[in-house]
Parts: C-alpha cells; sequence; structure tokens
C-alpha cells in the first residue's frame, strides 16, 4: 500500500447484537437483511485481496458477532489465508464461554471486551441485559485458557466516572489489559459527555503514584493505546484517546462494515463499496485485482485527521453497529 502504511482490518460480521447499549443501539431498530450482509465466504475474498496488499491483522467485530452464526468457522477461515498473522475478536462476552472452545480450536489469537460498569444494576440499565456476572464470568475464562485479553471501557461521565479505579482493580486480579476509550460522537454516542482520558489519567495517578509507562508486551496489540503499569498487577492500564490525543497521523486501520463497506475514517461517510464488487459479474481474478487496486489506495485515501471537535465536519450519520465496532 502506499502512503500511511495500513496493516490493520476490521471487519464487522454483522449489525445485530443481544445487548441494548444505550450509546450504540438503545432501541429496536430495523436489522439489515441477511441478503445485503457479506457471507463469510465474500469476506474471506476480500480479505485475500487485502491480505496481498499488506493487511497483516483482522479484528472481528460486530454488532456482537457472536450472534451470527459459525462466528468459530469464519475466524478458522481468516486464520488460513496466507499474509494474516492475527484474528481477534470483539465482544461483549454474554455469549463468549459458550465458543470459547471453539474459538480458541480455529486459532483465535486475542479477545477484547467490553465492559463499562462492575454495577450489576447498572450494567443492566445500559445494556438491557441482567449480565454482568456471565461477561466477569468470561473474562475469567479467557484468562484461564490463556487467551490475550482486553477488557474496554466507554468512559462516559454518566456511565462510569465513579468507577474508574474500580475497573482498573480488574487488572490486579487478572493478566488483562484495562483500556479506557473516549467516546466519539457517532450516532447515539452523541448524547453522552465522553470523559477526556487526562481526566482518567489523573484519578488512576492520584491513586496510584507510582504508576509507570508499561513495557511492550508479548502480543500487546496493533492500535493507538498507550499502556501503563502499577506495580504489582497482573495487568496494564490503556488510554485509547481519539478526541484529547489524536493519533490520526498513525492510524494504520480500516474498517468493512457488514455490507461491504470499506471505511477510511469514523468521522466521515466516505466508504468504497466492496460488495458490488465480489457480486459483480466479473471473473475471480477480475474481482481480485479491483478489491486489490481499492486496498492498495487505501493510504493515500485515508484522511489526515478527524474533525470529531467540529460537530458540523461530521459527515457519518450511521450507528456502531452499523459500522462495527
Amino acid at each position: 500500500m502506499s502512503g500511511r502504511k495500513i496493516d490493520y482490518l476490521r471487519i464487522s460480521l454483522t449489525d445485530r447484537c443481544n445487548l441494548r447499549c444505550r450509546y450504540c443501539m438503545p432501541h429496536d431498530i430495523d436489522s439489515v437483511p441477511m441478503s445485503e450482509i457479506l457471507t463469510y465466504e465474500e469476506i474471506r475474498e476480500i480479505t485475500r485481496a487485502a491480505a496481498q496488499e499488506g493487511i497483516r491483522h483482522v479484528r472481528v467485530t460486530g454488532g456482537e458477532p457472536l450472534v451470527r452464526k459459525g462466528c468459530p468457522d469464519c475466524v478458522r477461515m481468516l486464520k488460513a489465508i496466507p499474509g494474516i498473522e492475527t484474528v481477534m475478536l470483539t465482544t461483549n462476552g454474554i455469549w463468549l464461554r459458550k465458543f470459547l472452545p471453539d474459538l480458541l480450536e480455529a486459532g483465535l489469537d486475542g479477545v477484547n471486551i467490553s465492559l463499562d460498569t462492575l454495577q450489576r444494576e447498572k450494567y443492566r440499565e445500559i445494556t438491557g441485559y441482567d449480565g454482568l456476572e456471565e461477561v466477569l464470568k468470561a473474562v475469567e475464562a479467557c484468562v484461564s485458557a490463556g487467551i490475550r485479553t482486553k477488557i474496554n471501557v466507554a468512559a462516559a461521565r454518566e456511565i462510569n466516572e465513579t468507577e474508574i479505579l474500580d475497573l482498573v482493580r480488574l487488572s490486579e486480579k487478572w493478566p488483562v489489559d484495562v483500556r479506557f476509550i473516549e467516546m466519539m460522537p457517532i450516532g447515539y454516542g452523541k448524547e453522552y459527555h465522553g470523559l477526556d482520558n487526562r481526566r482518567v489519567l489523573e484519578m488512576i495517578k492520584n491513586r496510584y503514584p507510582d504508576l509507570q509507562e508499561a513495557a511492550p508486551a508479548a502480543g500487546a496489540g496493533f492500535g493507538p493505546a498507550v499502556y501503563m503499569q502499577i506495580p504489582g498487577f497482573l495487568g496494564r492500564t490503556g488510554l485509547i484517546s481519539p478526541i484529547h490525543g489524536k493519533f490520526c497521523q498513525s492510524c494504520n486501520r480500516l474498517r468493512l462494515t457488514s455490507t461491504g463497506k470499506l471505511k477510511y475514517c469514523l468521522c466521515y461517510d466516505d466508504a468504497e463499496d466492496l460488495r458490488s464488487v465480489i457480486r459483480s459479474g466479473e471473473t475471480p481474478e477480475e474481482k481480485q485485482e479491483r478489491i486489490r487496486k481499492i486496498f492498495r489506495a487505501a493510504g493515500q485515501r485515508k484522511p489526515a485527521g478527524h474533525r470529531f471537535e467540529e460537530p458540523d465536519q461530521i459527515s457519518e450519520k450511521k450507528r456502531m453497529n452499523e459500522i462495527g465496532g
């Protein structure tokens, strides 16, 4: 790929989810018809072309990827593509224990589990489901299985400002990375007051003044998180700060939506329609070349930076479950 190095592809398997998180998809909304969703074979062919143009790391997302039948088979399919080095999964954790053996057998390299609160009633209020205990059991199962595990926390004043330290302490109990992610003003997320990660860091430092920059860990990841270590803790604390610590110049990722749109940046609605290519009447070789050409140009197509700080410049109107988390 020319221009910026792009080696990370996030692939959304579905816009559907078994939770109703208020900042993502809180209402009963119409799901995309399955006929409009990429098949696993189409995802494989797109990823195969992407790998030939430098994509090395894939993250499977949703919606909730585990609600789509055959998710472990998709992981296995992606792992078999020449050039793909790692395949990871982002999940809400509700069905993770059920599918973990199959995911491990398929070769999954790592899992990120979304968890915004440790209070049972608040979890139910945020997600519409009494599932906190199951998610914590899923974290424990992943740790016991030895798979690289991260906990993603969407940091917002209305949700968890008073729980930051409690969430940090999960990395004392388990060898997991707890990452605080600034909420971006996309979809229903616009209705929340995202926490500035500078404030999050201040709270952590006030409680743990011996906090120090963490040395890179094996299999640490390929994204923008800045990691810190609290002495004596088994895991690390991470900050992902797209708003107050813009990392656009080093952003190495693209997003493939469940309907086949290749997105360059969350801020803008600019996207390439790969579904129309993969479903065209061209030969397999012609399709591969067209898709490769799109990925080849991706480094040049990615914008220099987002403009989330300027609401009138945000052209993306879709919800996060439609784009892919």
